[in-house]
């Protein structure tokens, strides 16, 4: 069984990256952020303010697509969703105790990343609930550096929980 959670069709890619720089603000879209040890990625207001856990949020392209048909619109627009991350091509659920490479930046899931109330209020009535089970991941960095949009996402390494 490990043999075949270790393997993978193909790398992700990085589609889009947004950092929340207040509270209940709009994530800014950018295309390169800088992730630190400490601060996570850095002009995100979680930067450094929570539990290093949760210093990266990830959400799956495909997954955007499987929201927008639950809600009845063509597209969501990622950054309703808060996540900081959109890649496509790799199933993020099956990263659970791996690490990942991203551009120059090594991250470990930390989790699943579940809907909150916001999405209610984000993507309309039925929101949270078209979110369950499509929300993506946690992660923590690892190794420092740059992530930009078009980066491969690359599966490392199994990660041993003691």
């Amino acid at each position: 069984m490990s043999d075949l959670i270790n393997k993978f069709a193909q790398k992700g890619v990085v589609q889009w990256i947004g950092l929340r720089p207040e509270k209940k603000q709009p994530l800014t879209s950018v295309k390169s952020v800088e992730a630190s040890l400490t601060k996570g990625l850095v002009g995100d207001h979680f930067a450094g303010a929570y539990s290093n856990k949760r210093q990266v949020t990830l959400i799956q392209a495909e997954h955007l697509q499987t929201i927008a048909s639950l809600m009845g619109v063509d597209v969501i627009d990622p950054g309703l969703t808060r996540r900081n991350i959109v890649v496509q091509g790799i199933n993020l659920l099956a990263l659970k105790e791996k690490q990942f490479k991203i551009g120059e930046v090594i991250l470990e899931t930390t989790g699943a990343c579940q809907p909150c109330s916001r999405m209610e209020t984000n993507l309309g009535t039925g929101g949270y609930n078209a979110m369950r089970g499509h929300g993506g991941i946690t992660a923590k960095v690892i190794q420092a550096g740059l992530i930009h949009i078009g980066d491969e996402v690359e599966v490392l390494a199994t990660v041993i929980k003691s």
